[in-house]
């Protein structure tokens, strides 16, 4: 199939995922993964409909973005090292994966400079997998509330990567929990703080996420095939 057949895969089985959970489909966005993707192919999956691109890699973003241009949404979701902040709040329109008060202070930093504020979801380590950044789900609301004080950031939710599975099944209770995550710091109303955003699900286990509550999966194997 093509990059434009898969894209419309993806958004029936979205579509027909968010039924079964009494959900409405537009509530649950598409960031397709374009990490290592030419820029055609990108083209092709914006052409077919893809709203939202999602890259792993700043300088990677860059290149194609200077190359494509604006020609749909731009989110990072890969891991976020806090000296290239300053080039992330001048690309990207939501950065999924802030994983420490370090680094939320530094895109505050970089953000006022430019007159912006940047959108973020803190990146959570539900299962406290050594491997994998994110801040821990004990005691979650204080260092979101933390976060949350500068005034050129806006939390808008929350982003996880469960233990990776050959069975997505497997991924129920750690989207589940950070649903609930979600709606505990949402009960705390703190300033500059919303929840609705919850990242999570990749090509495996989307359907499972939206299950969960889902509102932005990440797809891109499902749609470009694995990558090279």
């Amino acid at each position: 199939m093509s990059v434009s057949e898969k894209f419309k895969v993806v958004m029936d089985r979205i579509a027909s995922a968010a039924k079964r959970a009494g959900r409405d489909p537009s509530s649950i966005r598409l960031v397709v993964v374009t990490k290592t993707v030419d820029r055609d192919r990108i083209a092709e999956a914006v052409a077919a409909g893809a709203a939202i691109l999602g890259e792993n890699r700043v300088q990677e973003a860059k290149e194609k973005i200077e190359a494509l241009g604006r020609i749909a949404g731009w989110h990072l979701i890969g891991h976020l090292q806090t000296n290239k902040a300053k080039y992330a709040v001048k690309l990207f329109d939501l950065i999924h994966s802030v994983d420490t008060l370090e680094l939320a202070a530094e895109i505050d930093r970089q953000a006022a400079k430019i007159g912006k504020v940047q959108d973020i979801l803190i990146e959570v380590n539900i299962a406290g997998e050594a491997s994998k950044a994110g801040m821990a789900v004990k005691g979650a609301p204080a260092p979101v509330r933390e976060a949350a004080r500068p005034k050129n950031i806006s939390i808008r939710g929350l982003m996880t990567m469960p233990p990776y599975s050959e069975n997505p099944e497997d991924s129920h209770p750690y989207f589940a929990v950070l649903r609930e995550l979600a709606e505990t710091i949402a009960k705390e109303n703190i300033p500059n703080v919303s929840m609705q955003e919850l990242s999570m699900g990749m090509s495996g286990d989307f359907e499972v996420a939206i299950g969960e509550g889902a509102t932005l999966v990440r797809v891109g194997t499902a749609i470009f095939g694995d990558r090279r």
